[in-house]
């Protein structure tokens, strides 16, 4: 980075909020999602990574669950989304998990990540994995 240019640690700039962020990370469900019919017929396991960018301050300051996002009720949601109604690609996974976050008025921006470590590849791997970032502006 350059000496001169702001850090994360610098002021924040008259009408920039920054926000704060909650992270997920492995949320496990079995999903019939892929193309091909041996995926649809017997599942597989997804996980999924989500980092939702809220501004926690006024939860913080009346320490009151109702002006943040539940965590809990999320990842619930996001386990539904998997087991959910099958698509062909993950993008598609991703982006409706995308969107059922941003349901919750506190969500300002979501980053997901969906991992798919049982892809049908003939050669060896670790994982494959797509990440979106969506937000309401």
């Amino acid at each position: 980075m350059d000496p001169g240019s702001p850090g994360p640690e610098a002021p924040t700039k008259a009408g920039v909020i920054r926000v704060d962020r909650v992270a997920l990370r492995g949320l496990k469900a079995r999903g019939h999602h892929g193309v091909f019919p041996r995926e649809r017929e017997e599942g597989q396991t997804f996980i999924v990574d989500l980092v939702l960018h809220i501004d926690t301050r006024p939860a913080a300051a009346d320490d009151d669950l109702a002006k943040t996002v539940h965590y809990g009720v999320v990842a619930e949601e996001v386990v539904d989304v998997v087991q959910g109604e099958p698509v062909d690609l993950i993008e598609t996974l991703a982006e409706r998990i995308a969107q059922q976050c941003l349901k919750h008025e506190a969500v300002a921006q979501v980053e997901v990540v969906v991992h798919k470590p049982d892809a049908p590849i003939t050669v060896p791997f670790d994982d494959v994995t797509i990440t979106i970032t969506r937000s309401r502006v």
